[in-house]
Protein backbone atom coordinates (compact mmCIF):
# COMPACT_ATOMS: atom_id res chain seq x y z
CA UNK A 1 0.00 0.00 0.00
CA UNK A 2 2.39 2.35 0.83
CA UNK A 3 4.97 1.71 -2.18
CA UNK A 4 1.67 2.43 -4.33
CA UNK A 5 1.01 5.51 -2.60
CA UNK A 6 4.31 6.90 -3.07
CA UNK A 7 4.65 6.04 -6.50
CA UNK A 8 1.52 7.63 -7.37
CA UNK A 9 2.46 11.04 -5.49
CA UNK A 10 6.21 11.48 -5.13
CA UNK A 11 7.81 13.06 -7.88
CA UNK A 12 10.94 11.66 -9.35
CA UNK A 13 13.21 13.50 -6.70
CA UNK A 14 12.37 10.25 -4.71
CA UNK A 15 13.57 7.37 -5.60
CA UNK A 16 11.10 4.31 -3.65
CA UNK A 17 12.82 1.45 -2.49
CA UNK A 18 10.28 -1.65 -1.87
CA UNK A 19 12.53 -4.66 0.14
CA UNK A 20 10.36 -7.94 1.49
CA UNK A 21 10.87 -11.66 1.02
CA UNK A 22 8.94 -14.17 -0.42
CA UNK A 23 10.05 -16.20 2.03
CA UNK A 24 8.73 -14.67 4.90
CA UNK A 25 5.13 -15.08 5.74
CA UNK A 26 2.27 -12.68 6.31
CA UNK A 27 -0.62 -12.33 8.48
CA UNK A 28 -2.76 -12.01 5.76
CA UNK A 29 -6.44 -12.42 6.75
CA UNK A 30 -7.62 -8.31 6.77
CA UNK A 31 -10.23 -9.14 4.44
CA UNK A 32 -12.66 -6.65 5.62
CA UNK A 33 -12.62 -3.17 5.33
CA UNK A 34 -14.98 0.19 5.92
CA UNK A 35 -15.81 2.65 3.39
CA UNK A 36 -12.39 4.77 3.18
CA UNK A 37 -10.69 2.50 1.45
CA UNK A 38 -12.25 3.45 -1.83
CA UNK A 39 -10.85 6.62 -1.28
CA UNK A 40 -7.50 5.20 -1.00
CA UNK A 41 -8.13 2.91 -4.13
CA UNK A 42 -9.57 5.99 -5.70
CA UNK A 43 -6.43 8.28 -5.13
CA UNK A 44 -4.38 5.61 -6.48
CA UNK A 45 -6.15 5.64 -10.17
CA UNK A 46 -7.65 2.07 -9.26
CA UNK A 47 -10.81 1.43 -11.33
CA UNK A 48 -13.31 -0.41 -8.81
CA UNK A 49 -14.38 -2.91 -10.64
CA UNK A 50 -10.95 -4.24 -11.79
CA UNK A 51 -10.06 -4.22 -8.31
CA UNK A 52 -12.82 -6.15 -7.06
CA UNK A 53 -12.42 -8.79 -9.91
CA UNK A 54 -8.56 -9.02 -9.49
CA UNK A 55 -9.01 -9.42 -5.27
CA UNK A 56 -12.14 -12.08 -5.55
CA UNK A 57 -13.89 -9.16 -3.36
CA UNK A 58 -17.81 -8.60 -2.42
CA UNK A 59 -19.15 -5.85 -1.03
CA UNK A 60 -19.86 -5.28 2.27
CA UNK A 61 -22.60 -2.84 3.78
CA UNK A 62 -22.47 -3.60 7.31
CA UNK A 63 -21.19 -5.89 10.33
CA UNK A 64 -23.53 -7.91 12.09
CA UNK A 65 -22.86 -8.55 15.82
CA UNK A 66 -24.47 -11.87 16.95
CA UNK A 67 -24.63 -12.84 20.66
CA UNK A 68 -22.71 -10.07 22.08
CA UNK A 69 -25.84 -10.04 24.50
CA UNK A 70 -28.21 -12.77 25.50
CA UNK A 71 -29.64 -13.72 22.43
CA UNK A 72 -29.22 -10.67 20.75
CA UNK A 73 -28.04 -9.40 16.98
CA UNK A 74 -27.88 -6.40 15.65
CA UNK A 75 -25.88 -4.23 13.24
CA UNK A 76 -23.48 -1.52 13.14
CA UNK A 77 -24.40 -0.95 9.06
CA UNK A 78 -22.61 2.15 7.62
CA UNK A 79 -24.23 5.55 6.68
CA UNK A 80 -26.96 7.30 7.88
CA UNK A 81 -29.48 6.35 10.58
CA UNK A 82 -32.59 7.75 9.87
CA UNK A 83 -32.43 11.58 9.68
CA UNK A 84 -31.72 14.78 11.43
CA UNK A 85 -35.01 16.53 11.91
CA UNK A 86 -34.27 19.78 12.35
CA UNK A 87 -31.47 20.80 14.86
CA UNK A 88 -32.28 17.48 16.15
CA UNK A 89 -29.95 14.49 15.33
CA UNK A 90 -31.89 11.05 14.72
CA UNK A 91 -31.75 9.52 17.93
CA UNK A 92 -33.43 11.94 20.16
CA UNK A 93 -37.06 11.69 18.01
CA UNK A 94 -36.21 7.65 17.78
CA UNK A 95 -35.39 7.67 21.62
CA UNK A 96 -38.69 10.06 21.98
CA UNK A 97 -40.49 7.54 19.98
CA UNK A 98 -39.49 4.73 22.01
CA UNK A 99 -40.37 6.62 25.00
CA UNK A 100 -43.98 7.15 22.99
CA UNK A 101 -44.10 3.51 21.98
CA UNK A 102 -43.96 4.22 18.42
CA UNK A 103 -40.49 3.22 17.26
CA UNK A 104 -38.82 0.09 16.13
CA UNK A 105 -35.06 -0.95 16.72
CA UNK A 106 -32.57 0.70 15.01
CA UNK A 107 -32.48 -1.43 12.23
CA UNK A 108 -35.70 -0.35 9.38
CA UNK A 109 -34.71 3.65 9.64
CA UNK A 110 -30.78 2.85 8.04
CA UNK A 111 -30.80 1.89 4.71
CA UNK A 112 -27.87 -0.18 4.78
CA UNK A 113 -29.07 -2.26 7.30
CA UNK A 114 -32.11 -2.85 5.60
CA UNK A 115 -30.32 -4.04 2.45
CA UNK A 116 -27.99 -5.82 4.14
CA UNK A 117 -30.67 -8.19 5.78
CA UNK A 118 -31.75 -8.44 2.64
CA UNK A 119 -28.50 -9.55 0.49
CA UNK A 120 -29.65 -6.32 -1.64
CA UNK A 121 -27.25 -3.91 -3.32
CA UNK A 122 -26.46 -0.92 -5.43
CA UNK A 123 -24.25 1.99 -6.13
CA UNK A 124 -24.96 5.54 -7.09
CA UNK A 125 -27.91 7.71 -6.71
CA UNK A 126 -31.36 6.41 -4.66
CA UNK A 127 -33.87 5.76 -7.47
CA UNK A 128 -36.79 6.28 -5.70
CA UNK A 129 -36.19 9.09 -3.36
CA UNK A 130 -34.03 12.30 -3.16
CA UNK A 131 -34.10 12.66 0.20
CA UNK A 132 -31.86 9.01 0.11
CA UNK A 133 -28.39 9.39 0.01
CA UNK A 134 -25.89 7.08 -2.02
CA UNK A 135 -25.53 4.00 0.18
CA UNK A 136 -21.77 3.87 1.41
CA UNK A 137 -20.23 0.55 1.14
CA UNK A 138 -16.93 -1.31 2.00
CA UNK A 139 -15.23 -4.56 0.62
CA UNK A 140 -14.29 -8.21 1.32
CA UNK A 141 -11.38 -9.27 0.04
CA UNK A 142 -8.53 -11.35 -0.42
CA UNK A 143 -5.75 -9.83 1.33
CA UNK A 144 -3.07 -11.65 -0.54
CA UNK A 145 -4.58 -10.84 -4.06
CA UNK A 146 -4.46 -6.86 -2.97
CA UNK A 147 -1.05 -7.27 -2.24
CA UNK A 148 -0.24 -8.59 -5.33
CA UNK A 149 -2.44 -6.26 -7.17
CA UNK A 150 -0.71 -3.05 -5.51
CA UNK A 151 2.61 -4.42 -5.90
CA UNK A 152 1.85 -4.45 -9.81
CA UNK A 153 0.47 -0.94 -9.13
CA UNK A 154 3.91 0.35 -7.79
CA UNK A 155 6.36 -1.06 -9.90
CA UNK A 156 4.23 0.79 -13.01
CA UNK A 157 4.74 3.43 -11.44
CA UNK A 158 8.80 3.32 -10.68
CA UNK A 159 9.05 1.55 -7.65
CA UNK A 160 12.02 -0.41 -7.67
CA UNK A 161 11.25 -4.26 -5.54
CA UNK A 162 14.65 -6.04 -3.55
CA UNK A 163 13.58 -9.54 -3.02
CA UNK A 164 15.48 -10.54 -0.03
CA UNK A 165 16.01 -10.99 3.77
CA UNK A 166 17.05 -7.92 6.08
CA UNK A 167 20.01 -9.77 8.12
CA UNK A 168 21.24 -6.58 9.75
CA UNK A 169 20.28 -2.48 10.20
CA UNK A 170 23.47 0.14 9.94
CA UNK A 171 22.74 3.34 11.71
CA UNK A 172 24.75 6.68 12.05
CA UNK A 173 26.95 7.03 14.85
CA UNK A 174 26.51 10.68 15.79
CA UNK A 175 22.89 11.16 14.73
CA UNK A 176 21.78 7.90 15.70
CA UNK A 177 19.73 7.70 12.23
CA UNK A 178 19.46 4.51 10.07
CA UNK A 179 21.83 4.33 7.38
CA UNK A 180 21.12 1.03 5.43
CA UNK A 181 19.58 -1.57 5.56
CA UNK A 182 22.10 -4.76 5.23
CA UNK A 183 20.06 -7.81 3.32
CA UNK A 184 21.37 -11.33 2.58
CA UNK A 185 24.09 -12.19 -0.28
CA UNK A 186 25.82 -8.95 1.27
CA UNK A 187 23.79 -6.24 -0.41
CA UNK A 188 22.98 -3.02 1.22
CA UNK A 189 20.09 -0.83 0.69
CA UNK A 190 20.76 2.91 1.72
CA UNK A 191 18.40 5.56 2.69
CA UNK A 192 16.68 8.96 3.79
CA UNK A 193 13.66 7.62 5.19
CA UNK A 194 12.36 3.91 5.97
CA UNK A 195 9.13 2.89 6.54
CA UNK A 196 9.18 -0.44 8.92
CA UNK A 197 6.31 -2.68 7.62
CA UNK A 198 8.24 -5.69 9.40
CA UNK A 199 4.94 -6.91 11.25
CA UNK A 200 4.99 -7.41 14.64
CA UNK A 201 8.64 -7.83 15.12
CA UNK A 202 9.01 -3.76 14.31
CA UNK A 203 12.64 -5.22 13.36
CA UNK A 204 13.71 -1.16 13.08
CA UNK A 205 11.41 0.96 15.00
CA UNK A 206 11.01 -1.47 17.92
CA UNK A 207 14.56 -3.81 17.81
CA UNK A 208 17.03 -1.49 16.28
CA UNK A 209 15.86 2.07 17.74
CA UNK A 210 14.08 0.93 21.00
CA UNK A 211 10.62 2.49 20.86
CA UNK A 212 8.63 1.02 23.46
CA UNK A 213 5.30 -0.89 23.20
CA UNK A 214 2.13 -0.17 25.49
CA UNK A 215 -0.07 -3.14 26.08
CA UNK A 216 -3.67 -2.91 26.18
CA UNK A 217 -4.29 -6.10 27.88
CA UNK A 218 -6.39 -5.20 30.50
CA UNK A 219 -9.11 -3.16 28.37
CA UNK A 220 -8.54 -6.26 25.30
CA UNK A 221 -7.31 -8.93 27.04
CA UNK A 222 -7.91 -11.38 23.71
CA UNK A 223 -4.85 -12.76 22.51
CA UNK A 224 -4.80 -15.73 20.57
CA UNK A 225 -6.84 -16.31 16.76
CA UNK A 226 -7.24 -18.79 14.04
CA UNK A 227 -8.46 -18.23 10.60
CA UNK A 228 -9.21 -20.66 8.05
CA UNK A 229 -10.91 -20.99 4.59
CA UNK A 230 -14.25 -22.51 3.73
CA UNK A 231 -15.48 -23.21 0.65
CA UNK A 232 -17.93 -20.10 -0.85
CA UNK A 233 -20.83 -19.30 1.34
CA UNK A 234 -24.26 -20.27 -0.40
CA UNK A 235 -25.72 -17.30 1.69
CA UNK A 236 -23.23 -14.57 0.22
CA UNK A 237 -24.34 -11.63 2.72
CA UNK A 238 -23.04 -8.17 1.97
CA UNK A 239 -21.94 -7.82 5.63
CA UNK A 240 -19.66 -9.16 7.89
CA UNK A 241 -20.48 -11.40 10.55
CA UNK A 242 -18.93 -11.20 14.50
CA UNK A 243 -20.71 -13.68 16.50
CA UNK A 244 -18.85 -14.03 20.09
CA UNK A 245 -18.65 -16.99 22.11
CA UNK A 246 -17.62 -17.81 25.63
CA UNK A 247 -14.17 -16.01 25.54
CA UNK A 248 -14.28 -14.24 22.51
CA UNK A 249 -15.97 -13.92 18.99
CA UNK A 250 -15.68 -15.53 15.55
CA UNK A 251 -15.68 -14.11 12.52
CA UNK A 252 -17.38 -14.60 9.11
CA UNK A 253 -16.65 -13.08 5.85
CA UNK A 254 -17.48 -14.20 2.40
CA UNK A 255 -15.60 -13.53 -0.64
CA UNK A 256 -16.27 -14.89 -4.44
CA UNK A 257 -14.27 -17.50 -4.31
CA UNK A 258 -14.04 -18.62 -0.29
CA UNK A 259 -15.12 -17.69 3.00
CA UNK A 260 -13.01 -16.54 5.40
CA UNK A 261 -13.65 -17.66 8.61
CA UNK A 262 -11.50 -16.88 11.95
CA UNK A 263 -12.05 -17.09 15.76
CA UNK A 264 -10.42 -14.54 18.11
CA UNK A 265 -9.82 -15.41 21.96
CA UNK A 266 -8.60 -15.24 25.21
CA UNK A 267 -5.68 -18.05 26.05
CA UNK A 268 -6.73 -17.80 29.71
CA UNK A 269 -10.33 -18.72 28.99
CA UNK A 270 -9.84 -21.08 25.98
CA UNK A 271 -7.09 -23.80 24.73
CA UNK A 272 -5.78 -23.99 21.08
CA UNK A 273 -7.31 -27.16 20.41
CA UNK A 274 -10.98 -25.94 22.22
CA UNK A 275 -10.57 -22.88 19.95
CA UNK A 276 -9.58 -24.96 16.56
CA UNK A 277 -12.65 -27.56 17.57
CA UNK A 278 -15.34 -24.21 18.11
CA UNK A 279 -14.16 -22.43 14.98
CA UNK A 280 -14.67 -25.37 12.70
CA UNK A 281 -17.67 -25.89 14.48
CA UNK A 282 -19.37 -23.14 13.48
CA UNK A 283 -18.05 -22.79 9.49
CA UNK A 284 -20.74 -22.97 7.12
CA UNK A 285 -18.92 -25.22 4.49
CA UNK A 286 -16.28 -27.55 4.43
CA UNK A 287 -12.52 -26.52 5.48
CA UNK A 288 -10.57 -25.56 2.56
CA UNK A 289 -7.16 -25.86 5.18
CA UNK A 290 -6.42 -26.66 8.58
CA UNK A 291 -6.94 -23.26 11.28
CA UNK A 292 -3.41 -20.99 11.17
CA UNK A 293 -2.93 -20.02 14.53
CA UNK A 294 -1.63 -16.34 15.39
CA UNK A 295 -0.90 -14.77 18.78
CA UNK A 296 -0.51 -11.23 19.32
CA UNK A 297 -0.81 -8.61 22.14
CA UNK A 298 -3.54 -5.32 21.57
CA UNK A 299 -1.27 -2.04 22.26
CA UNK A 300 0.54 0.77 20.27
CA UNK A 301 4.41 1.53 20.37
CA UNK A 302 4.92 4.59 22.69
CA UNK A 303 6.21 6.05 19.73
CA UNK A 304 5.78 5.81 16.00
CA UNK A 305 8.09 8.10 14.27
CA UNK A 306 11.67 8.13 15.81
CA UNK A 307 14.77 9.08 14.18
CA UNK A 308 14.18 8.58 10.21
CA UNK A 309 12.05 5.69 11.16
CA UNK A 310 8.54 5.47 10.47
CA UNK A 311 5.95 2.09 11.34
CA UNK A 312 3.28 1.39 9.76
CA UNK A 313 0.69 -1.63 10.17
CA UNK A 314 1.67 -4.37 12.93
CA UNK A 315 5.03 -2.59 13.55
CA UNK A 316 2.76 0.43 14.69
CA UNK A 317 0.67 -1.70 16.84
CA UNK A 318 -2.20 -4.28 17.13
CA UNK A 319 -5.98 -3.86 17.42
CA UNK A 320 -8.37 -7.06 16.87
CA UNK A 321 -10.30 -7.21 13.69
CA UNK A 322 -13.78 -6.60 15.74
CA UNK A 323 -14.63 -2.99 13.12
CA UNK A 324 -12.15 -4.11 10.12
CA UNK A 325 -9.85 -1.25 11.05
CA UNK A 326 -6.78 -2.93 10.38
CA UNK A 327 -6.13 -1.87 6.93
CA UNK A 328 -7.69 1.74 7.05
CA UNK A 329 -4.95 2.62 9.51
CA UNK A 330 -2.33 1.65 7.20
CA UNK A 331 -4.16 4.01 4.54
CA UNK A 332 -4.33 6.77 7.49
CA UNK A 333 -0.61 6.44 8.24
CA UNK A 334 0.26 6.72 4.53
CA UNK A 335 -2.09 9.73 4.12
CA UNK A 336 -0.41 11.13 7.31
CA UNK A 337 3.33 10.45 5.94
CA UNK A 338 2.74 12.25 2.57
CA UNK A 339 1.22 15.10 4.58
CA UNK A 340 3.90 15.60 7.02
CA UNK A 341 6.77 14.10 4.15
CA UNK A 342 10.09 15.73 5.15
CA UNK A 343 12.85 16.47 3.26
CA UNK A 344 16.44 15.59 3.64
CA UNK A 345 16.42 16.63 7.33
CA UNK A 346 13.46 15.51 9.61
CA UNK A 347 12.56 18.22 12.26
CA UNK A 348 11.41 16.43 15.77
CA UNK A 349 8.10 18.82 15.31
CA UNK A 350 7.36 17.00 12.45
CA UNK A 351 7.60 13.11 14.32
CA UNK A 352 5.88 14.72 17.61
CA UNK A 353 2.63 15.97 15.31
CA UNK A 354 2.71 12.48 13.79
CA UNK A 355 2.91 10.77 17.01
CA UNK A 356 0.18 12.46 18.70
CA UNK A 357 -2.20 12.11 15.25
CA UNK A 358 -1.13 8.34 15.65
CA UNK A 359 -2.00 8.47 19.17
CA UNK A 360 -5.24 9.77 18.92
CA UNK A 361 -6.82 7.60 16.27
CA UNK A 362 -5.54 4.37 18.41
CA UNK A 363 -7.38 5.62 21.74
CA UNK A 364 -10.12 6.79 19.65
CA UNK A 365 -10.83 2.68 18.27
CA UNK A 366 -9.36 1.41 21.02
CA UNK A 367 -12.25 2.52 22.89
CA UNK A 368 -15.00 1.63 20.41
CA UNK A 369 -13.68 -1.79 20.54
CA UNK A 370 -14.11 -2.00 24.57
CA UNK A 371 -17.38 -0.70 24.44
CA UNK A 372 -18.48 -3.68 22.60
CA UNK A 373 -16.80 -5.86 25.22
CA UNK A 374 -17.99 -4.14 28.27
CA UNK A 375 -21.56 -3.62 27.43
CA UNK A 376 -22.52 -7.34 27.71
CA UNK A 377 -24.76 -9.35 29.85
CA UNK A 378 -23.61 -12.74 28.91
CA UNK A 379 -23.04 -15.35 32.10
CA UNK A 380 -18.98 -16.46 30.79
CA UNK A 381 -16.24 -15.94 33.66
CA UNK A 382 -14.59 -14.22 30.54
CA UNK A 383 -17.41 -11.76 29.80
CA UNK A 384 -18.18 -10.83 33.54
CA UNK A 385 -14.91 -9.97 33.57
CA UNK A 386 -15.41 -7.26 30.70
CA UNK A 387 -18.45 -5.75 32.38
CA UNK A 388 -16.28 -5.14 35.84
CA UNK A 389 -12.82 -4.16 33.64
CA UNK A 390 -12.09 -0.62 34.37
CA UNK A 391 -12.78 1.78 31.35
CA UNK A 392 -10.85 4.49 29.62
CA UNK A 393 -11.62 7.85 30.99
CA UNK A 394 -12.48 8.87 27.75
CA UNK A 395 -14.85 5.89 26.72
CA UNK A 396 -16.28 6.32 30.00
CA UNK A 397 -17.69 10.32 29.49
CA UNK A 398 -19.01 9.21 26.12
CA UNK A 399 -21.45 6.52 27.62
CA UNK A 400 -22.63 8.76 30.63
CA UNK A 401 -23.37 11.46 28.62
CA UNK A 402 -25.25 8.76 26.18
CA UNK A 403 -26.69 7.76 29.20
CA UNK A 404 -27.55 10.89 30.55
CA UNK A 405 -29.20 12.32 27.92
CA UNK A 406 -29.15 10.70 24.33
CA UNK A 407 -26.15 12.83 23.52
CA UNK A 408 -23.52 11.34 21.22
CA UNK A 409 -20.48 13.84 20.34
CA UNK A 410 -17.84 12.95 18.25
CA UNK A 411 -14.18 13.36 19.10
CA UNK A 412 -11.28 14.50 17.69
CA UNK A 413 -9.92 11.67 14.93
CA UNK A 414 -12.64 9.72 16.09
CA UNK A 415 -13.03 7.55 13.40
CA UNK A 416 -15.94 6.05 14.27
CA UNK A 417 -19.18 8.53 13.55
CA UNK A 418 -21.95 9.80 15.92
CA UNK A 419 -24.52 7.22 14.52
CA UNK A 420 -21.52 4.41 14.19
CA UNK A 421 -21.45 4.65 18.19
CA UNK A 422 -25.28 5.29 18.34
CA UNK A 423 -25.51 1.52 16.75
CA UNK A 424 -23.24 -0.09 19.22
CA UNK A 425 -24.97 1.42 22.33
CA UNK A 426 -28.39 0.77 21.32
CA UNK A 427 -27.62 -2.53 20.01
CA UNK A 428 -26.21 -3.87 23.21
CA UNK A 429 -28.83 -2.26 25.32
CA UNK A 430 -26.76 0.78 27.22
CA UNK A 431 -30.23 2.76 27.64
CA UNK A 432 -30.30 6.25 27.76
CA UNK A 433 -32.45 7.78 30.57
CA UNK A 434 -33.02 11.56 28.48
CA UNK A 435 -33.51 12.83 25.20
CA UNK A 436 -32.98 16.34 24.20
CA UNK A 437 -36.23 18.73 24.93
CA UNK A 438 -36.67 20.07 21.46
CA UNK A 439 -37.95 15.96 20.60
CA UNK A 440 -40.94 17.13 22.88
CA UNK A 441 -42.30 19.60 20.55
CA UNK A 442 -43.84 17.41 17.88
CA UNK A 443 -46.54 15.40 19.58
CA UNK A 444 -47.14 11.85 19.55
CA UNK A 445 -48.49 11.35 15.86
CA UNK A 446 -45.78 13.85 14.27
CA UNK A 447 -43.21 11.56 15.94
CA UNK A 448 -44.70 7.77 14.40
CA UNK A 449 -45.60 9.46 10.96
CA UNK A 450 -41.95 10.84 10.81
CA UNK A 451 -40.25 7.63 11.70
CA UNK A 452 -42.83 5.55 9.57
CA UNK A 453 -41.67 7.55 6.72
CA UNK A 454 -38.08 6.77 7.03
CA UNK A 455 -38.88 3.42 7.20
CA UNK A 456 -40.75 3.57 4.51
CA UNK A 457 -38.09 5.19 2.35
CA UNK A 458 -35.77 2.64 3.19
CA UNK A 459 -37.90 -0.19 2.61
CA UNK A 460 -38.88 1.30 -1.16
CA UNK A 461 -35.36 1.59 -1.95
CA UNK A 462 -34.25 -1.41 -1.22
CA UNK A 463 -37.57 -3.08 -2.80
CA UNK A 464 -35.56 -1.68 -6.31
CA UNK A 465 -31.90 -2.99 -5.10
CA UNK A 466 -30.53 -6.18 -7.12
CA UNK A 467 -29.19 -9.25 -5.76
CA UNK A 468 -25.72 -9.19 -4.16
CA UNK A 469 -24.76 -12.20 -5.66
CA UNK A 470 -26.69 -11.07 -9.01
CA UNK A 471 -25.39 -7.48 -8.98
CA UNK A 472 -21.48 -8.83 -8.20
CA UNK A 473 -21.81 -12.01 -10.93
CA UNK A 474 -22.64 -9.14 -13.23
CA UNK A 475 -20.79 -6.14 -12.73
CA UNK A 476 -17.70 -7.10 -11.00
CA UNK A 477 -16.85 -11.15 -11.27
CA UNK A 478 -13.14 -12.06 -10.68
CA UNK A 479 -11.81 -15.18 -12.31
CA UNK A 480 -10.62 -17.84 -9.51
CA UNK A 481 -7.27 -17.48 -8.51
CA UNK A 482 -5.16 -20.67 -9.23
Amino acid sequence: MAAAAFARFLDKRFRVILVESEAIGTIGVGEATIPQIRLFNASLGIDENQFIAATQASFKLAIEFVGWTKGGRYMHAFGDVGRENGLLAFQHSWLRGLAEGVAKPLAPYALNNAAALANKFQRGPARTAKLLPEMPYAFHFDAGLYARFLRGLAESGGVERVEGRIVSVERDAESGDVTALKLDGEREIPGDLFLDCTGFRALLLGETLGAGFEAWSELLPCDRAMAVPSERARDFTPYTRATAHGAGWQWRIPLQHRTGNGIVYSSAHLSDDEAAARLLAGLDEKPLDDPRPLRFTAGKRTSFWKHNVIALGLASGFLEPLESTSIHMIQSAIERVLKLLPGRHVSQVQRDEYDRQTHVEYDRIRDFLVLHYWANDRDEPFWAERRAAALPDSLQHKIELWRASGQIVRGEADLFSEVAWLQVLAGQGIAATGYHPLADAPSREEIAEYLELIELLNAREVGQMQDHAAFVAQHCAGKTAA
